[in-house]
């Protein structure tokens, strides 16, 4: 039988520590010291300054650097290129903002359900999110990005709260395995219900699959601005529950003992998760695996400790995203493949590497 290596986070010092048991192959290399943890998001933050640049750069007309830093720095309207760059502008910073939200609310995600597979679909938000752009679209005549945002976030918050009060019903409160089942039953039902719309009415449908693959393209800033304020709280929610995650990630039992109240915890943190991941799939539409990848690569680098593995995952899930939708623009030229279709193409095989390694540091 194998052995799991067993983990867990110190509660004491600024850079938290990680105890590992040997398993059956040996000891497993641990964590990186916080120098070297400092130094690690030090370089992603360069990278994704790099990918936001080309982002800028890159596409059916390439632009060169020296341009794209003019149009930055002395905009001519006059000048085709410096056009060219302004309107990927919105597209870059939404890449940005939607990649750092999908990132930070998965890590959460995972640290509140105690599950290694959790994304935004476990608390239904992609569900409810799609069954309410579906409705605006049928009911109301919603043909805009702008007003799909107001319908896909009221949908994703309601449909989070429905699931985390299914689950908290009965003895032991909204556990990990509860919170999971009720998630995937009520995305189950939400979905059915969408598809009875959309069978039904071929101009909703028309309107809706061009939002449902998910991407950053054809957004301006009258998409991008509104959900701002959303994400910013969001992820000050999120960035100041690292201990108390550390704490979950023991038990329910272990945190109790040590002053959490967990079923506010949950709560609280759920708030931030849902801020971020309904807003995200607002903007941009349900992008698969950012939310599921991109904190468990982390997790070589961090280890278990969540004080790291959400600022991590904050930087690099908009490095996945962005590198995906600029792979996109170039390879099926002149057309375009949606961010939403590449970031599956992409992480769907490394998280089969990250699994079959099974050397990553554990919840």
């Amino acid at each position: 039988m194998t052995h799991s290596t067993t983990t867990a986070a110190s509660r004491g010092g600024d850079t938290g520590t990680a105890v590992q048991v040997k398993g059956p192959k040996g000891p497993s290399r641990g964590p990186a010291s916080g120098g070297k943890r400092a130094a690690w998001l030090l370089a992603a933050v360069v990278v994704l300054a790099i990918l936001a640049g080309a982002s800028l750069a890159i596409g059916a007309r390439g632009i060169p650097l020296g341009t794209v830093w003019e149009a930055l720095t002395s905009f001519d309207p006059a000048n085709g290129d410096h056009a060219v760059v302004h309107a990927r502008i919105p597209r870059t910073v939404l890449g940005l903002l939607a990649g750092g939200a999908l990132g930070l609310a998965g890590a959460a995600m995972q640290g509140v359900a105690r599950n290694p597979l959790a994304d935004p679909g476990i608390m239904g938000v992609n569900a409810g999110a799609a069954l309410a752009v579906v409705t605006g679209i049928y009911v109301f005549g919603v043909a805009t990005f702008s007003g799909y945002i107001w319908f896909a976030f009221i949908g994703a918050a309601v449909a989070a709260v429905v699931v985390y009060l299914i689950a908290s019903l009965g003895r032991d409160g909204a556990t990990p395995v509860k919170l999971a089942l009720a998630g995937a039953a009520l995305s189950a039902g939400l979905y059915s219900l969408m598809n009875v719309i959309l069978v039904s009415s071929q101009d909703t449908l028309d309107r809706f699959r061009f939002w449902q693959v998910g991407g950053v393209a054809g957004r301006d800033w009258s998409v991008v601005i509104p959900g701002i304020p959303f994400l910013a709280v969001g992820a000050v929610i999120v960035l100041l529950t690292g201990r108390i995650l550390n704490s979950l990630a023991l038990g329910d039992d272990i945190a109790r003992g040590l002053g959490q109240r967990v079923g506010l915890t949950r709560a609280v943190t759920a708030l931030g998760i849902v801020l971020l991941c309904g807003t995200a799939t607002a903007l941009a539409g349900p992008i698969a695996f950012v939310g599921l990848v991109v904190p468990h690569a982390v997790r070589f680098l961090t280890g278990p400790d969540y004080r790291w593995i959400l600022p991590f995952s904050l930087v690099a899930a908009p490095v996945l995203l962005l590198a995906a939708d600029i792979i996109g623009r170039v390879v099926l030229l002149p057309g375009e493949v949606p961010a939403g279709i590449m970031t599956a193409l992409v992480g769907a095989p490394v998280f089969v590497w990250l699994i079959r390694r099974g050397k990553g540091a554990g919840l």
